[in-house]
């Protein structure tokens, strides 16, 4: 397994975030936002900042980041696979789905490609029942999948 190379952290971008902020109502948010915009995901040091910056504890930043799903405490790959697990996507062969993307990515859900390029992740609805089973890679969702036709989807973002 790829070890992960840890990179400074931009200290001056997330206390520049911090500051544009620090005076609306709500800004945790926000700001979480913006600093994941930036450096890609949020790492400790950097939730470190925005508790200091914010006059909050970091438990309680570290509560928000890790509670919202579209937050990632850790690197993510180029690629965010999200794989519908909803009952009607269940019913129409998710799981065979689910098994060829572990099969062909090498990662289970959570865990992003030793590349960088895919990071899995299981989420409740799409939104797409008409088309179950159903994943959706970036912003673009395939559905009608079969385990050939995913392992095809995921070739053409090699």
């Amino acid at each position: 397994m790829a070890r992960e190379v840890k990179k400074a952290v931009d200290t001056a971008l997330v206390d520049k975030i911090v500051a544009k902020h620090r005076t609306r109502e709500g800004a945790l948010l926000p700001v979480l936002r913006e600093v994941q915009d930036s450096l890609g995901y949020l790492p400790q040091e950097a939730l470190e900042r925005v508790a200091l910056g914010l006059g909050l504890s970091l438990s309680r930043v570290y509560g928000v980041a890790t509670f919202y799903s579209l937050f990632y405490t850790r690197p993510k790959g180029r690629y965010m696979v999200r794989v519908c697990e909803s009952a009607p996507c269940h019913v129409q062969g998710a799981q065979e789905v689910i098994d060829a993307l572990i099969r062909e990515l090498g990662v289970s859900f959570g865990e992003t490609t030793p590349d960088g390029r895919f990071t899995l992740e299981k989420v409740s609805c799409l939104g797409v029942c008409g088309v179950a089973p159903a994943v959706m890679i970036e912003d673009r969702v395939y559905g009608n999948l079969t385990p050939e036709s995913v392992v095809a989807v995921i070739q053409e973002y090699r």
